[in-house]
């Protein structure tokens, strides 16, 4: 009996998702995880970058800082060199711990009021003089702030404060230059006083001498003496208007609350910039544009006016026609940025629904969607997994718009991106800031950061930043830089473990797409048990399935993960055909990021391929006698200018396709993918009107152009043809 025929009911699972006769078990309710995952059972007992502090203002130059960060410092600070400050480093190290699980349980509060109450329970086990030393130590604090940890509120929490942050920056520049601007309108106006009529006046010249010598003067006759020959008024009535107007609205402006102002204290004076969805921060901003043009044109008037610039023949002009629409990006950067973020539940929400559209028009807008699914059904009824595209590819959306800064990211990495978050809250334009905050409770077992953490390590939601003002072409704009081994299809770990004749044993070990989803228990029936006794050869890891995939090997072959169970016991788990495909197609959006970062890059490759081959024949060409040539040559196909397209021709400007795969999905054998991954149409006549129509809808960044129909006698055309006017 061949090995095909003894291990057939794996097989059939494989190709079926169904399990026949006894050589399979059912996983759900067995609490297996990724093999990879076992050291991080306890997670509260290792050392990681949460629970973070997020710093008060004026409490240390970084708006964050790890709490494990922070414990090293205070040890550095005030432990003993050598064995004598080995008793505190442990103590303060178990008291880092301490705040952790506490943290984790739902503790809240700043690091020293936690330290403070892990000390004392410290101390309650210990005696007070360890308390007393704790407590001394957590005086040696380099900062202080709330103290969070990778909850599913982590996200909001983290961006709002470093958008606080931002602002609190851009508040004190703006302030710097109000104050100066204000002090030196005053003075003009202040100076012309002085040398009018009104200012030569009794009252006036008693005012400004002062208190203590205003009885040593007879300010009448000083009046009369230096009142001759005054002007009624130094200033032109134009200009001291103007001037009034302009400090007025100065003075008035409710865009940025004092430095020192407590938000209680103002109330409803100055404006708020932090919403919860688009269409109330849409509808802010369409409100406060007047107000907005008039402040910008204050401060410019202001600014030619203490520079003494201002002519009138030539501003007047133009200071009068300078209205809502006159506000360029650069005025617009002057004031402060809506943040807006948006909960995990709402990203499908009608009030969200205009998000690309306020990206794509440039406001001045940081947004933060959360996500804690990816793991949805497809919405054709295909019966396929999708990556929605308010999940994981909502930023390669946003970022083939061009223009903005867009960072995609899970909140377990969200430290170790902070430099670049800070960056982006920092830009002048549209900011998209996309986060998978861990899977929710009733889908995973896992701690929020270990689900986030295995979904960036899966490549079910790499980290990437692209920031648009970075430079000018993608090798400076673009960054896989914090994803693991970001050259590999998927991180290789090396796996520990005793065998079962109890000799230690280590293999390396890859962590794919289909480990993600093992910790999902919603999609337990895409895996089956397999016991040691039935493991055979045929089986094969599932990343080493799917680099063979399409080879005559891998439908051999059934493709498994390592698993532990509930007491760390090595298993294998086999996983159906389905949940393949889906780690095959997350495979190709990597592998497409990939390709943006610089990473096995095909069509620089092809370039240097066809640059070295077409090297002999043009050192021979050198060789010979010069010829007249064209002063110009494309220096290769692709990069030749586009031919003009007829509205009546179906076409897709492929190359600004961000391999969403939204359009293979309603029609593979219509839509086809190049070298690069990104689509053209394959094959017009593989389909019909109505889906090429269907695809343009269903394009985020619509970059399909349906043009006409083929078949004039299609059903519905006269409804298609009015859907597709749009894209043609």
């Amino acid at each position: 009996m061949d090995m095909q025929t003894k291990h057939q009911d794996q097989s059939i699972f494989h190709l079926t998702g169904s399990r026949q006769g006894e050589g399979l078990t059912a996983i759900a309710g067995l609490d297996l995880r990724p093999a990879l995952l076992a050291p991080y059972r306890d997670l509260g007992a290792l050392r990681h970058d949460f629970p973070l502090v997020l710093i008060a203002p004026g409490s240390g130059p970084e708006f964050v800082r790890s709490l494990s960060s922070l414990v090293d410092a205070v040890i550095q600070d005030v432990a003993p060199r050598g064995i004598e400050g080995e008793r505190l480093r442990r103590h303060a190290l178990q008291l880092e711990t301490e705040i952790r699980r506490a943290v984790d349980a739902g503790a809240t509060g700043t690091l020293a009021e936690l330290w403070g109450q892990a000390a004392a329970r410290q101390g309650e086990r210990e005696g007070e003089t360890l308390e007393q030393v704790l407590t001394l130590a957590g005086g040696a604090l380099r900062a202080d702030g709330d103290v969070i940890g990778c909850s599913q509120a982590a996200p909001a929490a983290f961006i709002t404060h470093a958008w606080r942050a931002a602002q609190s920056a851009k508040s004190r520049r703006f302030h710097a230059d109000l104050s100066r601007l204000v002090i030196k309108l005053s003075d003009i106006l202040r100076a012309a006083f002085s040398h009018s009529q009104a200012g030569r006046q009794p009252g006036s010249l008693k005012a400004s001498l002062g208190g203590p010598h205003q009885n040593a003067f007879d300010f009448d006759a000083l009046s009369r003496i230096v009142g001759k020959g005054a002007p009624r008024d130094e200033l032109p009535v134009v200009r001291r208007e103007r001037l009034t107007h302009s400090l007025k609205v100065l003075e008035s402006q409710r865009f940025f609350a004092p430095p020192d102002a407590e938000a209680a204290e103002h109330g409803g004076d100055y404006f708020d910039f932090a919403f919860d969805n688009c269409a109330a921060a849409a509808q802010a901003f369409a409100e406060r544009r007047a107000e907005a043009a008039e402040l910008v044109k204050a401060l410019s008037i202001a600014e030619l006016e203490v520079q003494g610039h201002y002519v009138e023949s030539e501003h007047e002009l133009v200071f009068a026609a300078f209205g809502e629409d006159s506000l360029s990006a650069g005025d617009l950067a002057r004031l402060p940025d809506y943040l807006v973020c948006i909960a995990a539940d709402r990203n499908d929400a009608p009030e969200n629904a205009s998000l690309i559209e306020m990206l794509s028009a440039g406001l001045p807008l940081k947004v933060l969607v959360q996500t804690t699914d990816l793991l949805e059904e497809g919405s054709l009824g295909n019966r396929r997994f999708a990556f929605g595209v308010r999940s994981a590819r909502l930023a390669t959306t946003a970022m083939g718009l061009g223009g903005m800064f867009v960072l995609q990211s899970t909140s377990s990495n969200l430290y170790a991106m902070r430099a670049q978050i800070g960056r982006g809250l920092a830009t002048s334009g549209p900011a998209l800031f996309s986060v998978f905050a861990g899977s929710e409770p009733s889908a995973t077992a896992l701690p929020p950061y270990l689900s986030a953490a295995a979904a960036m390590q899966s490549r079910a939601f790499p980290a990437f930043c692209y920031d648009a003002a970075a430079g000018s072409n993608w090798a400076t704009r673009f960054s896989l830089a914090n994803n693991p081994q970001p050259e590999a299809d998927w991180p290789l770990e090396t796996l520990d473990y005793v065998d079962a004749a109890m000799q230690r044993a280590s293999e390396r070990c890859a962590f794919t797409f289909a480990d993600f989803m093992l910790c999902d228990a919603r999609y337990a029936a895409h895996f089956a048990l397999v016991p040691p006794e039935r493991w055979n050869e045929a089986m094969m890891p599932a990343a080493d399935w799917l680099a063979a995939l399409g080879e005559g090997e891998a439908s051999k072959r059934v493709p498994y993960l390592l698993a532990v169970d509930d007491k760390d016991v090595l298993q294998r788990v086999i996983v159906d055909a389905r949940l393949m495909q889906a780690a095959h197609r997350c495979l190709l959006l990597w592998n497409r990021l990939q390709e943006h970062g610089g990473v096995n890059d095909s069509v620089v490759a092809e370039r240097l391929l066809r640059r070295e081959e077409a090297a002999p024949a043009q050192a021979a060409a050198s060789a010979a006698p010069k010829a007249a040539t064209p002063a110009a040559t494309a220096e290769d196909p692709a990069d030749a200018a586009a031919p003009a397209r007829s509205r009546d021709e179906a076409w897709i400007d492929t190359a600004r396709c961000p391999s969403c795969n939204e359009c293979r999905l309603i029609n593979d054998r219509m839509f086809g993918y190049d070298e690069r991954k990104q689509a053209f149409i394959k094959d017009l006549a593989a389909g019909t009107y109505r889906q090429l129509v269907e695809a343009a809808e269903s394009c985020q960044v619509a970059i399909i152009h349906p043009g006409l129909p083929r078949d004039p006698k299609e059903p519905g055309l006269e409804e298609l043809l009015a859907r597709a006017e749009a894209f043609r």
